[in-house]
């Protein structure tokens, strides 16, 4: 590369990381929407944190030398699980019911920005072309995949737009909590104390569904298990090990793909049929999650010079993209009821 340009990029094994957390995410959406015929959603949510606790809870102690955190940073991990968790997921539920696919989708696709925004704000983070570029870009492309949801009409549609936009600023702030809580600390003890602090919230909240309970059969608890182990466990292992070396906002507009997987999925398994439209789509999301991670425009050396010499916080658990990027065969259901992911 031409001398005066930054070579400085994030490592390929960080990126690999987000990609497979990605893809273990992408398929949970037609697994919750198969659930939810036997469970209520805040049920669903109750059961996945609390079995995916449990786990975490001997993977933490199996660590070296472990011990629990000070007390102090204890109840900020806590917190933080409250709001990236609970109240995430939460107001994302909420949200997808009363909004339209198509909105949903560009909103949590703005994630990203409201992220950027954010670490901007608080001085944690800068603007570049690249970044800016593939944010939108990956927004566009997301709307090309989910387009045909906009011809449908909700009657609170607004409203949902609303509240899926204080979702973003919820993730957002998680975002800046996660990446404090955790200093000096490994990304599964912060999880670990995050997904408890989100399986009680999901505790207090799932006795408001008491009159749909029931026993899930054989089917419903092997899906269970596979959204607390393989979406709650192995991908948010998956992710911290990524946040490492990437921005969260570069990770998070990484993430974007997981609609991609998703129409891939549904068209491999489900034999669902894909237009061009949305392959073109799929072609602009891959273009700008690339652009977005410094892989495409070049960016001054002097101008990076400063960032270079002060090593970004690693950030931590980031929940999962919401429930806009699910596979075609799974969209309806999670836009049309109230899911979690």
């Amino acid at each position: 590369m031409p001398d005066g340009m930054n070579t400085q990029r994030p490592p390929w094994g960080s990126i690999l990381a987000i990609l497979g957390a990605a893809l273990i995410w992408s398929t949970s959406f037609a697994v919750t929407k198969v659930l939810l015929g036997q469970l209520p959603p805040l049920t669903i949510g109750a059961i996945r944190f609390t079995a995916a606790a449990l786990v975490l809870s001997v993977l933490v102690r199996l660590q070296s030398g472990w011990r629990p955190p000070p007390r102090r940073t204890v109840v900020r991990m806590l917190c933080a699980g409250l709001l990236g968790i609970t109240a995430y997921f939460g107001l994302e539920n909420v949200g997808v019911d009363f909004a339209t696919a198509a909105d949903a989708a560009v909103i949590v696709a703005a994630f990203p920005v409201i992220t950027l925004i954010t670490e901007i704000l608080l001085g944690q983070g800068r603007a570049t072309v690249s970044r800016i570029a593939g944010m939108l870009l990956a927004m566009a492309g997301v709307w090309l995949i989910v387009r045909q949801s906009a011809e449908s009409s909700a009657p609170h549609r607004l409203l949902g737009d609303v509240i899926l936009l204080a979702a973003g600023v919820a993730w957002a702030a998680y975002n800046i909590a996660a990446s404090r809580s955790g200093k000096g600390h490994s990304p599964l003890t912060n999880t670990y104390y995050q997904t408890l602090a989100g399986a009680f919230g999901f505790l207090v909240l799932c006795p408001l569904e008491w009159r749909s309970w029931r026993m899930p059969d054989a089917a419903g608890v092997g899906m269970l298990a596979f959204l607390a182990i393989m979406c709650s466990v192995v991908a948010f292992f998956l992710y911290n090990h990524g946040l490492r070396k990437v921005p969260s906002s570069t990770a998070v507009n990484l993430l974007n793909l997981v609609p991609v997987f998703g129409l891939i999925s549904a068209a491999a398994i489900s034999r669902e049929p894909v237009g061009w439209i949305e392959v073109v789509g799929c072609a602009v999301v891959i273009a700008a999650v690339v652009l977005g991670a410094g892989y495409g425009l070049p960016t001054r050396r002097g101008r990076n010079r400063t960032a270079a010499a002060s090593p970004a916080e690693p950030p931590q658990a980031v929940p999962e993209p919401a429930a806009a990027s699910a596979p075609r065969a799974a969209r309806e259901s999670a836009y049309g009821e109230n899911s979690d992911r």
